[in-house]
């Protein structure tokens, strides 16, 4: 195999995390519309874009939320593409929608709730993580053949990224959210040859950005950045 075709062969598909959401009330907004970047989240959107922007990236694609799209567009843009739009990147489905979980907020100790809480290995209160990793491997593999011998860059959520890379790395898909390594604006990275991902890896090009409570909870996985076999 000559050593065009090799690199041919290779495509990376970054899954990136939205920024900042203006949210003053606290609220799980979900999949509500209406819920756009902060003034932070924007800042975060462009530093991304100026890191990936002398990527070989060819297709931008990005969850039908607000949030998702105004993160998306800066890299799009750096690269003078079209921006897509994938409802299979949403957000996770969740009954708690539109409810805080603030001190005295009392959602979680009404007991019209608790019905919800009962199974935390599927999740009981939303969206199954397994119907999760279904869509969210489809949009990945789109964006992989979208984006052939290329870079793509799908702009998606917190936990729908966290549970696609939980399944190609092989644990479990029931887990404690505060160890979630995906912060505001970060970059999961896939890197398929042909089309087999070979290797997974992580990175924080706004790590300096992120407020520093919301980095506490970004602990490393092991493995973190991720090979598997040839």
């Amino acid at each position: 195999m000559s050593s065009q075709k090799k690199q041919d062969d290779i495509t990376v598909v970054h899954l990136m995390r939205h920024g900042e959401v203006h949210n003053p009330d606290g609220v799980l907004y979900g999949r509500r519309s209406g819920y756009h970047l902060s003034d932070l989240g924007r800042r975060m959107a462009d530093r991304v874009a100026e890191h990936l922007a002398d990527r070989d990236v060819t297709y931008v694609v990005a969850s039908p939320l607000e949030r998702a799209q105004e993160t998306a567009t800066p890299v799009a843009k750096a690269h003078g593409l079209d921006l897509a739009t994938d409802e299979r990147l949403i957000e996770a489905a969740n009954v708690f929608e539109g409810k805080t979980f603030g001190v005295g907020d009392g959602a979680l100790r009404k007991p019209a709730n608790w019905k919800h809480l009962t199974n935390p290995f599927r999740p009981s209160w939303g969206e199954p993580y397994v119907e999760q990793v279904v869509r969210m491997m489809g949009a990945l593999d789109a964006a992989k053949d979208a984006a052939r011998g290329h870079e793509a860059v799908l702009v998606s959520h917190q936990l729908p990224i966290w549970i696609v890379r939980s399944f190609v790395e092989k644990r479990r898909l029931w887990h404690d959210p505060r160890k979630r390594q995906c912060t505001l604006a970060s970059l999961t990275t896939f890197t398929y040859r042909g089309d087999r991902i070979v290797s997974v890896g992580y990175s924080e090009p706004a790590r300096d950005l992120v407020p520093a409570h919301l980095l506490a909870g970004a602990k490393p996985v092991k493995g973190g950045a991720k090979a598997f076999g040839a």
